[in-house]
């Protein structure tokens, strides 16, 4: 991803000693740039100390984020004191630039209470948020009210605060490419095209026919040659595979990528059975999980919100999702389950030396595996996760969903295809939620516990109607 930039805000009141903004100006400076952040700040040839307290001041430092406003994906607003929370609410006001918002006030030091030294920014982070608050700003604050910018836990917030941005900033005006229709059997998969425009997500669609139209038709020799080599790379091939298997598979994920490149688009779905299969030799799953692997993540079955969900997880992340079935219970460990498909995982999910390519296995069985090559079939390998599924509620007119976190475990499971041994507390009351809401089999999990950054940028700054599990 590219870097990251913030507007900053450093506020003050003209009766508190100005050393405390100088050093606040220093340690957020130093801040972002230890995480490898930019940002766009007033300096002191804009206002004393480059500070905002007056309504001239919030009007320069407006004019300062609308000309970046390209650049910055969110705003942070440091008091190192009480601060100015009129001037800070009118420079966000002005600059209009409708991002993520992150309050911080500095602690004071217990002995460090004298007119020289002390802060009151535990007090006037409070006014700040209630002036927010009531022209309708929504903002985010600190784990703690009160921390260090130099420390540990505004070094965390910094980074939960940047995945927030990601999220806003990618899924606002994003295009989901729907590659072929969904298939007869996929009723669960439907969704609106309406409710997602109305949030300023596109859905972009093309016909399977011209996706293999374009795939027979595919001639540069030199992308296919590549791509039969990157395909031999990813992982072990069935004995006695021939050649023209794999340039067939190379020819169909070109096509794929380029359907979704020349689209515009950062996300697909893709029609992966039966009418690929049977039209034109092979499966869809490796080149969907390449494209994941590259940022753009794809799901399975024409699964639109699906593929909605997959985006958010990998911004929120910055690392490749999978979408899978909630499939299986596991005896009697009713916290753990068993969640697999055919599978187009992204390479990252399992481990490398046991990663195998072959045909998928159910529907191998009925059309034949000479037809149905390109499956990814490992065990995925243990860790943190979090989980999320996002989709459009019909008669509510609304995007809703639900995250959560847990675990995968090494546990050994005796099915085939790419599976993951789910852990996930009160596992039972999850389902019971999905069953009394209407949500899909499908769900998306990424690597990592970002249930935090998901929740906070899609339901307050994305406005969709979230459950969040476990809270």
């Amino acid at each position: 991803m590219s870097k990251q930039t913030f507007g900053v805000i450093v506020t003050t009141r003209s009766f508190f000693p100005s050393h405390l903004v100088e050093t606040a100006r220093r340690q957020i400076t130093e801040a972002l740039d230890a995480q490898g952040f930019g940002y766009v700040m007033l300096g002191s040839e804009y206002t004393d100390l480059g500070a905002v307290l007056t309504y001239e001041e919030a009007k320069t430092c407006a004019r300062l984020f609308k000309a970046k406003r390209e650049e910055i994906s969110g705003i942070i607003v440091i008091l190192p004191n009480f601060g100015e929370e009129l001037g800070v609410a009118e420079a966000i006001h002005l600059a209009g630039l409708d991002v993520p918002i992150l309050i911080q006030a500095c602690n004071d030091d217990y002995d460090k209470l004298d007119m020289e030294n002390r802060r009151d920014a535990f007090c006037g982070k409070l006014s700040l948020c209630n002036n927010l608050y009531q022209r309708g700003i929504r903002y985010s604050t600190t784990t703690l009210h009160t921390c260090d910018i130099d420390g540990p836990d505004f070094a965390d917030d910094l980074r939960r605060f940047a995945g927030v941005c990601r999220v806003v900033q990618g899924i606002r005006g994003s295009r989901i490419a729907m590659l072929g229709a969904r298939p007869i059997a996929f009723n669960t998969v439907r969704f609106s095209e309406k409710i997602l425009q109305r949030n300023d997500i596109s859905v972009q669609t093309v016909d399977m026919s011209e996706v293999i139209a374009a795939a027979k038709a595919y001639s540069d020799s030199n992308k296919i040659a590549a791509k039969v080599e990157e395909i031999r790379a990813f992982g072990t091939l069935p004995a006695g595979l021939p050649d023209e298997k794999l340039v067939l598979q190379a020819k169909l994920i070109l096509t794929m990528e380029d359907f979704v490149e020349q689209l515009d688009c950062q996300a697909s779905s893709v029609q992966c059975w039966d009418s690929i299969e049977n039209n034109y030799g092979c499966a869809t799953c490796l080149g969907m999980a390449m494209m994941g692997d590259q940022g753009k993540p794809s799901a399975c079955e024409s699964d639109v919100c699906g593929a909605l969900s997959m985006l958010a997880a990998r911004l929120a992340a910055d690392s490749a999702p999978a979408l899978m079935d909630w499939n299986n219970n596991v005896d009697n460990e009713r916290n753990s389950c068993i969640s697999l498909h055919c599978s187009n995982f992204p390479k990252s999910f399992f481990a490398n030396d046991e990663l195998e390519l072959g045909s998928l296995d159910v529907l191998g069985s009925v059309l034949g595996s000479e037809k149905t090559f390109g499956a990814i079939k490992g065990s995925v390998s243990a860790g943190p996760m979090t989980f999320i599924r996002l989709s459009t509620d019909d008669p509510k007119g609304i995007i809703k969903g639900y995250v959560g976190e847990g675990h995968f475990s090494d546990v050994a499971v005796p099915t085939k295809g790419g599976v993951a041994y789910c852990e996930v507390e009160n596992l039972q009351g999850l389902l019971k939620y999905m069953c009394d809401n209407g949500f899909e089999h499908h769900v998306c999990f990424v690597r990592g516990h970002v249930a935090d950054i998901l929740e906070e940028a899609l339901a307050k700054y994305l406005q969709v109607e979230m459950h969040r599990h476990g809270a």
